[in-house]
């Protein structure tokens, strides 16, 4: 298992660390976004949107509960759940076949044991006035998060 952390600084460090990890994507990754309400989940999911589809705006999907995007190699799903009850529920959202592409998972706690085993967990959390990423993974993503540095601004 691997553990980075990450300080974001500011929003721009975020926004670094989604179009670092966006660069790294491939069809049948699931990331996992957790933290409390306002830590810069959303955030960090429009970073990688937008750096893997160019769009500058993506709504949030806190009342869809998903939204779909088209990217030049694999379908990316981004999943809001915390409005979610029970984590079958996931599955009415077209979950399984979501599967096959990206998924980007807000509160991915609220599906438990349904979150695939090779998941990324990327927590975010305050660090002070700024906010930490903490990116737990298989030692599969360790080689593929290697040089993971957005701070820098460096791309990998």
């Amino acid at each position: 298992m691997m553990e980075l952390s990450i300080p974001l600084p500011d929003e721009r460090a975020t926004a670094r660390l989604g179009a670092a990890l966006a660069g790294r994507l491939k069809a049948g990754d699931v990331i996992g976004l957790s933290g409390p309400l306002g830590v810069g989940k959303t955030a960090l999911a429009r970073a990688i949107i937008a750096a893997l589809t160019g769009r500058a705006e993506a709504p949030s999907p806190t009342f869809t509960l998903v939204e779909t995007y088209e990217t030049p190699n694999f379908p990316l799903f981004h999943f809001d759940l915390y409005r979610l009850e029970r984590a079958d529920e996931v599955w009415e959202l077209g979950f399984e076949d979501a599967l096959d592409g990206v998924c980007l998972i807000e509160w991915p706690e609220r599906i438990g044991r349904l979150l695939p085993e090779n998941a990324l967990a990327l927590g975010l959390q305050m660090d002070g006035s700024a906010r930490r990423a903490i990116v737990r993974g298989s030692p599969g993503w360790a080689a593929r998060l290697s040089g993971l540095n957005p701070a820098e601004g460096r791309q990998g």
